[in-house]
């Protein structure tokens, strides 16, 4: 039976690595995948799962008007599973032509992405995948200044904490940090990088 999964996590939790997995694993077995990720990730240019290890994949681009729904059941009504990356940028309504593509027409979807921004506000498409999703499970990884479990995204601007802005900044490892809550609240300046 086909169902909705929301696989959230903090930076460096190992998501768009773990996407690729998957779709391998899929591929494997001679089943077929479609990768979607956000416009808004361009890292690693547009229309790429890419991660931090170095690998990467080419995926289908969600822009915020895109009717998820209808691409699928027009031209890829055929797959075995859906993966999407930076699935935090998803719009409310996308995820929930997501849980009607599992209803209706059965295909398994997996999403990937961030719960929470750096000033600890859902993101929207987090917030209706911790609704809509029929399992969460979150993916770990440790505090950039400690052992514990990283639960927060730090944002640094200019060697500084950053708890403001716009919601969506795109950045990696130059600007944001995996932390606890402790060192969210008090992170050790020393430890930043330049």
């Amino acid at each position: 039976m086909a169902q909705l999964f929301f696989r959230y996590g903090v930076m460096n939790a190992g998501k768009s690595i773990e996407v690729l997995k998957v779709a391998h694993n899929y591929e494997e077995q001679g089943k077929k995948v479609l990768l979607l990720t956000s416009s808004l990730d361009t890292r690693s240019g547009r229309g790429k799962v890419s991660s931090r290890i170095g690998l990467e994949r080419a995926a289908v681009v969600v822009e915020a008007q895109t009717k998820v729904f209808q691409l699928v059941q027009a031209e890829y009504e055929q797959v075995d599973c859906i993966l999407i990356d930076e699935a935090q940028f998803l719009t409310a309504d996308q995820v929930r032509q997501l849980a009607q593509i599992v209803d209706e027409l059965g295909i398994p979807v997996i999403a990937f992405g961030l719960k929470n921004d750096s000033r600890n506000q859902l993101f929207p498409g987090s917030q209706a995948l911790l609704i809509y999703a029929d399992k969460i499970e979150e993916m770990k990884t440790i505090c950039w200044f400690c052992s514990k479990k990283a639960t927060m995204i730090l944002r640094i601007t200019d060697g500084q904490p950053d708890y403001g802005g716009e919601q969506v900044h795109i950045g990696g490892n130059d600007s944001y940090y995996p932390v606890c809550r402790r060192h969210y609240l008090n992170p050790p300046l020393t430890k930043i990088r330049k």
